[in-house]
Parts: C-alpha cells; sequence; structure tokens
C-alpha cells in the first residue's frame, strides 16, 4: 500500500489502524526524522533513459505550460547522460547531488573524466562501460558544453529544479542522498512481496515542490513495480494506491496505469477538489477523460464546479421527466388606452387557461442538486458491487471521529 499524505496528519490515523490490526511493524513512513533513508534514484535495474523520464515526469508539474516541449526533452537527455556518466565513475550509485554537481560544474565533470581513464588505462572497465564513457564523452563535449550560453544556463536551471532542493538542506540530503550502505527503504518490490505500508509525510504546504518530487516519484516507482508484476510471472498480491489532493500529484502516466492496473490487482483511492482541478494540472482534457472514466466508484460531494457538474449528470444519465405548463390568456371584445393612468382598458373580457402535461428526457440530477441539496457528510454515491453499477443515491458518510458514536446507535437499533 502507497499513501500520500499531503497535509501531514492523515499518517497519525494510519498509525491508528495499523495499531488495531496489529500491523505497526508494517508501516513505512517517508519523512525528514531520518528512520527511513530512500534514494530514488538508486535503481540500477533500470535503464538511465527510464530514470531520466521519471524525473521529466515530474518536471511536467512545475511548469507552467506542458507544451514547451523542446526543453524538457533536453533536460531528460542531459539527465540520462549524467545518470549513465555517474554510475561509471560511483560503482552504479547515483544520487540528486551528484547529478547537480555533473550539470552545474564543469570542473566535476573534469575530475570524474580524470578517473574513468585512469580505470580505463588500467583495464577495468567492460566492453559496456567503455561504449558507454564514449558516448557521454562524445554527448558533454561535443554537444552539452558546446550550447551557447543562455541555452545552456536555461537547461541548467531547470534540472536545478529539481536537484536544488535536495542540497539546499541538510535533512533533505541526508534523508534522500544517504550514502550507499545507509539506505534502508529500497523501493517497492519489498513492499509488494511483504505487504508493507508506505505513507509519505511531508505537509506539502511546507514542503511544496520537495513533496512534489518525492510523492510523485514514489508514486511512478510504485505504479512500474505493480505493473512489471504482470510480466515477470511474480505473485500478485492486492495492492492499494491512496491520495487526498490527488491533483497535486497527477500525471498523464496516470491514465495508463489506472487503465491498465486491474488485472494487477490495484486499488486506487483518490480525492481531488473538483474534476478541474485534475485538468488544469494535466494541461490535457483526453487524459483527465481516461483516468475520470477508468475510476468506476465515485462519491460526489457538494461543488460548485461546473466542469464536475456537467461529467457527473453525463455519466449518470437522463431520464424521462414528467413536465407540467400552464398557461393564462385573456380575450377582450373591445380595448381602450387610458393617457392618464397608461394603461389598457378592457371590456367584456374573459380568461382562458391551459394545463399541458409532457414529457421531457433530462438529466436525472440537475445541478442545483450538486450545489445545494448536498450536505456536509453527504454524497451522490456512484459505485459498484463488482459486478454491476447499482443505482445512484444519496448515501450519508461517517466521520472516523463519529465511528464508535454510529457504532452504539446500530446496536440500540438491533436491540
Amino acid at each position: 500500500m502507497l499513501i500520500l499524505d499531503v497535509k501531514g496528519n492523515y499518517f497519525k490515523q494510519v498509525l491508528e489502524y495499523a495499531n488495531k490490526s496489529n500491523r505497526l511493524q508494517d508501516i513505512i513512513v517517508i519523512d525528514l526524522s531520518g528512520n527511513f533513508k530512500y534514494n530514488p534514484l538508486d535503481k540500477p535495474n533500470l535503464k538511465p533513459i527510464v530514470l531520466a523520464n521519471r524525473l521529466k515526469t515530474i518536471l511536467t508539474l512545475f511548469s507552467p505550460n506542458n507544451s514547451e516541449s523542446y526543453w524538457l526533452d533536453k533536460v531528460e537527455q542531459i539527465l540520462a547522460e549524467c545518470i549513465k556518466f555517474c554510475r561509471l565513475y560511483n560503482n552504479g550509485y547515483v544520487s540528486f547531488s551528484e547529478i547537480h554537481k555533473l550539470v552545474m560544474f564543469s570542473d566535476y565533470y573534469s575530475e570524474k573524466l580524470c578517473v574513468l581513464k585512469e580505470l580505463f588505462k588500467n583495464g577495468k572497465l567492460s566492453d559496456s562501460d567503455v561504449y558507454n564513457l564514449l558516448s557521454c564523452i562524445d554527448f558533454f563535449e561535443k554537444e552539452f558544453f558546446s550550447l551557447d550560453a543562455r541555452t545552456l544556463s536555461i537547461l541548467k536551471s531547470e534540472i536545478s529544479r529539481i536537484t536544488n532542493i535536495f542540497i539546499s538542506d541538510y535533512n533533505v540530503l541526508k534523508t534522500f542522498c544517504p550514502a550507499k550502505e545507509e539506505i534502508n527503504f529500497y523501493g517497492f518490490k519489498e513492499v509488494l512481496d511483504k505487504g508493507k505500508i508506505v505513507v509519505l509525510n511531508m505537509n506539502i504546504a511546507e514542503y511544496k515542490n520537495l513533496s512534489k518530487i518525492i510523492a510523485t516519484y514514489l508514486k511512478l516507482d510504485f505504479q512500474t513495480e505493480v505493473m512489471a508484476r504482470l510480466g515477470n510471472n511474480s505473485k500478485i498480491r492486492k495492492s492499494a494506491f491512496i491520495s487526498d489532493e490527488f491533483h497535486e500529484y497527477v500525471t498523464t502516466t496516470d491514465s495508463d496505469f489506472f487503465s491498465g492496473c486491474r488485472e494487477a490487482k490495484c486499488i486506487n483511492i483518490v480525492a481531488t477538489q473538483s474534476y478541474s482541478s485534475i485538468k488544469n494540472a494535466l494541461k490535457d482534457e483526453a487524459s483527465t477523460q481516461v483516468i475520470l472514466q477508468s475510476l468506476i466508484n465515485k462519491l460526489w460531494f457538494r461543488t460548485d464546479d461546473i466542469f464536475t457538474i456537467e461529467e457527473a449528470q453525463k455519466q449518470i444519465g437522463k431520464e424521462d421527466k414528467e413536465k407540467i405548463s400552464t398557461t393564462i390568456s385573456e380575450n377582450a371584445k373591445e380595448t381602450k388606452f387610458n393617457l392618464i393612468t397608461n394603461t389598457l382598458m378592457s371590456r367584456d373580457s374573459n380568461l382562458s387557461e391551459s394545463y399541458n402535461k409532457y414529457t421531457q428526457n433530462d438529466y436525472i440530477y440537475d445541478s442545483n442538486y450538486f450545489s445545494q441539496s448536498l450536505e456536509t457528510f453527504n454524497c451522490l454515491g456512484f459505485i459498484s458491487d463488482g459486478l454491476r453499477i447499482l443505482k445512484p443515491q444519496k448515501l450519508q458518510m461517517i466521520p472516523y471521529y463519529e465511528r464508535e458514536k454510529f457504532m452504539k446507535g446500530l446496536e440500540k437499533y438491533d436491540k
């Protein structure tokens, strides 16, 4: 299970539930306390381009205009070459601090290049290592360092938006860029094998960019491991992804994962302020629609967001509703205009009223229902029992802090 706690308070409730279930030993809390040290880039089994693509995905969360593909694609290429180069001189270990120094300081690159040349002279590099070294040298010396100053500064600025967060704070550095031997959380293979529960405890208001980076990376790591089990004949056990304020961490890759993770037995429980929040974060209506239609069970609370209301109305559908119209008309044989009162004066008039009843195909729930009829802790439920979709209906939700009171009420009712 992966739980992203955007506000930094839900993890306490998770610990309480885990304690009741005798599962405290299975909880892994990712925060800045230093109890668990995690390096997102320590993935020796993944290709450099795969890791670089993850970082590019995270960068899209910080980009106001995701259509600037040139800079993001170029950043992805630079990061892939940095990861490849770092693995050569650092015994396969990569961290954000190493990437930062390689990109920002040309002297540091030259220093590590001298180390690799000595290894090459002493015959300590394999054929694949030699190939990777030559490709890295070609890239850095013939392409990266030959860029004009303006382009180079823009690319460095884009990359430092991620790397600078990890080197500017000591607690962040020691938690997410530790020495290899200090790492005690390696990713989600063990989590899925042994049924561990990973909780990210990082308030997004306090650690905005860091929270987004770590949360998104954990999410991508989790999704990759879940889907990988379909192809490597691993034992597939149920897993779950839970996220509040999902629009803070949503990426276009979620549409692919949500649409294909059912076979991998992954349950996704996400909450967002509105559909517009997801659409605004993705800047892609098609990906937004794929995500929304992949989430079968939906609970709509009171909202004023027109896009959310319209999408909910479309999904619930229409029905024939009986409409009634009443018309009143007046007929007069003689009508005169009164100049004093400025009105019409009628004589020998008669009134007629017509009453008309007809059916009209209209949405089952109108917009006023979503914006006015749903009270606090009430929602419109669109849920499935696993075999069929139940009829949409208003549901009363019980807050966790009133659970005991509610259960006592049920016991009294049963008696």
